[in-house]
């Protein structure tokens, strides 16, 4: 997958030689899902998982629209990147308490779809976040890690924490409930 560059993005938002008070726009755009639902009939979880890492699959269009990409893919792990960009922003300037959690939400996702069988789906059933400190468009990128705690046969029990890439100081934390559900159909 295919992270936003944020310098590349606030050029492109300012735009050659507009003002600073110009009005930003942000065009976003993703591939079709077919063959990534496609493979998911014949290839397990983890496969899916890092042929969609490798760029073999494309990439969801949550992850364009949030300039997210996977970093690395292992059974029950997965690490995600994404470096915050001003339209990440609340309007206290901060990154969106949204934006957190869905980056934590697909995180653990994505390590609970690592233990999927060929066909097999999931759901969440429930999420709970906790803040730690804020980060600001153009800060450091965000490192997601989710991990599965427990696969149970119908549960999983998972969790994630975000840190700043380059202090390690830690951002957000979640965990999660999972409920595995049977083939598409």
């Amino acid at each position: 997958m295919t992270a936003i560059d944020p310098q590349a993005a606030a050029a492109a938002a300012a735009g050659a030689g507009a003002s600073a008070d110009a009005p930003r726009s942000r065009a976003v755009a993703w591939e079709d899902q077919a063959p990534t639902l496609e493979a998911s009939a014949s290839r397990t979880g983890m496969e899916v998982m890092r042929a969609v890492a490798s760029g073999e699959l494309p990439a969801p269009p949550v992850a364009q629209l949030l300039g997210f990409g996977i970093d690395r893919v292992d059974e029950g792990n997965v690490v995600f990147t994404m470096p915050p960009i001003e339209a990440h922003q609340n309007p206290l300037g901060t990154v969106h308490g949204g934006i957190i959690a869905t980056l934590l939400d697909s995180a653990m996702g994505c390590a609970v779809h690592t233990t999927l069988p060929v066909g097999g789906m999931y759901t969440t059933l429930e999420l709970k976040v906790n803040f730690l400190r804020p980060s600001f468009a153009g800060g450091e990128t965000l490192v997601a890690e989710g991990t599965v705690l427990n696969r149970g046969s119908t549960a999983v029990l998972v969790e994630a924490t975000i840190t700043g890439a380059e202090s390690g100081k830690k951002v957000a934390h979640a965990t999660s409930t999972c409920l595995i559900l049977g083939p598409r159909g």
